[in-house]
């Protein structure tokens, strides 16, 4: 009896251990699983510039890629311009195409200590002047990190792959020639790690792919072709209950690869530009492209089990593998978000709207959270209950988490903000345009 209660404590503590720890870590873009939820009481639900801010860190150059943490240490990247000479313009427009500069760049990466805000380390990953363009609101450290707690995996898309130890030594790096994007936008799609090996997409106008590498030694283990075309979104790991599938989704069609680059399975139908994340929950897959130009918005939940051209057929709505779909639901930069049993979408123009997870039908449709707030491309976090939308303006809008929509406030940083933030700790990790915040409840950890 004694014997037996000490396991059901040894057990208990081992279960709360884990899911502590589960909280230290932030490790890719939108977090574990791509959510973008965390659950913890203690995390902040009011801040600005001065309030509840623990520390603030200024951040050499330009980069809208997200933060990500591992236990004491942020890590973000960056790139500093010699001689900047525009700053990035908000909002949706036309004519934001420019040409390489010519002055020297630095492409950086920073670690971070979480406790203080100090930068630990920095490295130089190239000096040069870029060979490739951007659009004016695109940076040249667009893409997030990621993080399995003993490398830190860098990747910047018209420059190659770094892999260095959490204490900055470089372990490996695989550098390529750039590529053209459309219009000259640049790149922005995000590295991710599963067990051994690192995938990357790297869609452009003259050679896609998508390919694997030993996480380890750098060494390619296959690398697939794709139709040259450029995207924005990062590819997604779907572990369900059939199988462990590589998706990436595209404008002409999203594709669902093996571990070792086969294609199961493939629809058409997107608009035509791809930019949010796939991710799961309930069993399904989540796909949305909504560029704004377009009438076609689309968002697919798709059931697993999957094979061949699953494309809807015209005037359909759902079919074997397609359990939903909503025509004019998606949003063109930032990423859905599933919480609790609702599908959430913040559109960049700033509206809010839910839809039911598993079914697709309509909770409440589009709600303005601020007349005065009309860019986003953060993407929307949730936690406690509540939802976040940080427009590019740094306005955080909190939303009640619900079937009714509830606009609860509105936390200010006054400075534009496009990356997506991480959760750690008790923390929230917010990057402005030239800063990283730590906020927590009292300003501690």
């Amino acid at each position: 009896m004694l014997l037996r209660a000490l396991a059901f404590i040894l057990l208990g503590c081992f279960v709360v251990s884990a899911s502590a720890s589960g909280n230290d870590h932030w490790p890719q873009f939108r977090g574990a699983g791509s959510l973008g939820v965390a659950e913890e009481p203690g995390l902040p639900e009011k801040w600005s510039a001065t309030e509840n801010v623990a520390w603030k860190t200024e951040v050499p150059g330009v980069g809208w890629s997200s933060p990500i943490v591992w236990g004491d240490r942020i890590f973000v990247t960056s790139v500093i311009n010699s001689d900047p000479k525009e700053a990035p313009k908000k909002g949706l427009y036309f004519g934001g195409e420019r040409p390489a500069p010519k002055d020297e760049h630095r492409w950086m990466v920073y670690a971070v200590d979480f406790k203080t805000g100090k930068i630990l380390w920095e490295k130089e990953l190239f000096r040069g002047a870029p060979p490739f363009s951007r659009h004016l609101k695109n940076s040249y450290a667009s893409e997030t990190p990621v993080t399995d707690g003993e490398r830190l995996y860098v990747y910047f898309g018209n420059l190659g792959l770094f892999c260095f130890d959490l204490k900055g030594k470089l372990l490996w790096q695989e550098k390529w020639e750039p590529h053209k994007t459309r219009y000259g936008w640049g790149t922005a799609a995000s590295p991710i790690v599963y067990k051994d090996r690192l995938y990357i997409v790297n869609d452009n106008e003259e050679q896609s792919y998508v390919a694997a590498y030993d996480k380890k030694t750098g060494k390619q283990i296959w690398r697939v072709e794709r139709p040259a075309e450029t995207n924005w979104a990062t590819p997604y790991i779907w572990e369900n209950g059939q199988r462990t599938e590589l998706i990436v989704s595209a404008t002409k069609a999203v594709r669902s690869y093996d571990l070792n680059g086969k294609v199961l399975w493939e629809f058409s139908g997107m608009s035509s530009i791809a930019i949010p994340t796939p991710f799961s929950k309930f069993g399904l897959l989540y796909i949305a492209s909504g560029y704004v130009g377009d009438q076609h918005r689309p968002v697919y939940a798709i059931k697993p089990g999957a094979s061949g051209d699953i494309s809807l057929k015209e005037g359909q709505t759902s079919n074997q593998f397609i359990a939903w779909y909503l025509r004019q639901g998606a949003p063109y930069n930032p990423s859905p978000i599933v919480y609790g049993d609702y599908y959430y979408t913040l559109y960049d123009r700033g509206f809010f709207t839910a839809h039911d997870a598993r079914t697709g039908q309509e909770v409440y449709g589009k709600q303005r959270l601020d007349p005065a707030a009309g860019a986003f491309t953060s993407s929307p976090w949730a936690y406690n209950g509540k939802l976040f939308c940080l427009s590019e303006d740094g306005d955080t809008f909190v939303i009640q988490a619900g079937k009714e929509y509830k606009l609860l406030g509105k936390n200010s940083l006054d400075e534009m903000c496009m990356a997506t933030p991480a959760i750690a700790r008790g923390s929230l990790i917010i990057r402005t345009a030239s800063k990283l915040y730590r906020i927590s409840n009292g300003g501690k950890a």
